[in-house]
């Protein structure tokens, strides 16, 4: 008896089989589906598709499964998930034009608080300033 993380291996020394006391469960490729698929449709004696499942390790729900997978065309599938959310062809300029408006608000806002300031040391020194549109 073996220790392998925290799973404990029990092993058939006759036979090389190995017994994972933590089971995981098995995840089969598309072409590994694909080629056991051809391998079963291609057996024509009596007991050759029970060889092969016995051989590969797997069950015959397994066939009928990926059969039906092929079937309707999902035996290729892409992974599973969620699908990757489409980017929108404006976003980076809605993304580009936002960040200019807060340029230039931010620039608006120093103009006004330095009109502010100017209004103000012109009130102190008792200067007039010109209005917009007056002329001297």
């Amino acid at each position: 008896m073996n220790s392998i993380g925290s799973a404990v291996v029990l092993e058939d020394r006759s036979r090389g089989v190995e017994v994972v006391a933590k089971a995981s469960r098995r995840r089969f490729t598309s072409e590994y589906k694909f080629k056991i698929l051809r391998e079963a449709d291609a057996c024509r004696e009596l007991g050759e598709i029970g060889a092969l499942l016995r051989r590969e390790g797997l069950y015959t729900s397994h066939l009928s499964q990926w059969r039906k997978q092929r079937g309707e065309g999902k035996l290729f599938e892409k992974k599973r998930g969620p699908a990757p959310k489409e980017k929108n062809p404006l976003a980076a300029k809605v993304a580009a034009l936002e960040k200019e408006t807060r340029r230039l608000k931010a620039r608006a806002e120093r103009a006004e608080a330095l009109v502010d300031l100017q209004k103000k040391v012109s009130e102190i020194l008792g200067i007039e300033l010109k209005r917009n549109g007056e002329k001297d």
